[in-house]
């Protein structure tokens, strides 16, 4: 219960000082674009009301999750293709150094003239750029798979879908989870620009919308809710990855317990 209350105050300690720094900064401002903090907080209320929820809420989270897990399957499944083999590896690496160069806003008006404006293009702006993080990381990890490992595997005649799903994933899966921790940051990011382009709802429409009004208090409400979400996301997938990497997690542990 200790560990888990000290854990809490680190975690708490940096954002309580950000705002509280916040709000002594901004208490006496009568700048129009630097709003106080008591104003913001006091407007928030109004703003982000259960409608408001769902009509820009909702449908921003699920074009997100929508093409991070778009990005999630084609990137590990490519990145295992590419890791695997050299000569794939030799044959794609210029192609994807090329690709991955490209920033995916740039895409954006390329993808409109082919998915059009709705939820589908937002969804693909954000697969195209969540997908090279978890693309490059799961070759990293397939390359570094142990080679005694996999020859004792083939050794055993654990061949396959078997040796993958029991070896090489799982060893790959500390470079996955990174590159999946990555991809999310971008997502949320790809997320609001896709919602400034031909969008009719959306956290990033609403902020938009907020600033050509010049209700710059709402603005900077919107701007909390994407702080909001990007801590609450970060915090499912430390759960999740903890979950699914308990083995490695424990195994650094005991190490360190050794040393």
């Amino acid at each position: 219960m200790g560990r888990v209350l000290l854990r809490a105050v680190f975690v708490l300690a940096l954002p309580a000082v950000l705002i509280a720094v916040w709000w002594a900064a901004s208490s006496g401002s009568v700048n129009p674009y630097w709003p106080p903090l008591r104003t913001i907080l006091t407007t928030f209320p109004d703003v982000w009301t259960a409608d408001r929820l769902r009509s820009d809420v909702l449908p921003s989270v699920l074009r997100l999750l929508g093409g991070y897990a778009t990005a999630a399957v084609v990137g590990v499944a490519l990145g295992t293709v590419i890791g695997s083999y050299r000569r794939v590896r030799a044959l794609c690496e210029p192609v994807l150094e090329f690709l991955r160069a490209v920033p995916p806003p740039v895409l954006v008006p390329v993808i409109m003239l082919f998915a059009g404006i709705g939820n589908s293009m937002k969804v693909v702006v954000i697969a195209s750029g969540c997908v090279w993080p978890i693309l490059l990381n799961t070759v990293e990890g397939v390359r570094a798979v142990d080679s005694v490992m996999l020859e004792t595997a083939r050794s055993y005649g654990i061949t396959g879908a078997a040796r993958l799903r029991s070896l090489v994933l799982p060893s790959a899966g500390p470079q996955i989870f990174a590159g999946l921790r990555q991809a999310l940051s971008i997502g949320i990011i790809l997320m609001v620009i896709s919602e400034m382009f031909a969008a009719s709802n959306g956290i990033g429409f609403t902020v938009v919308q907020f600033q050509r009004s010049f209700a710059i208090p709402d603005m900077w409400t919107g701007i909390l809710v994407l702080g909001l979400l990007g801590f609450v996301l970060s915090v499912v997938f430390q759960l999740v990855e903890r979950r699914v990497l308990a083995w490695y997690h424990g195994l650094r542990a005991s190490t360190r317990r050794s040393a």
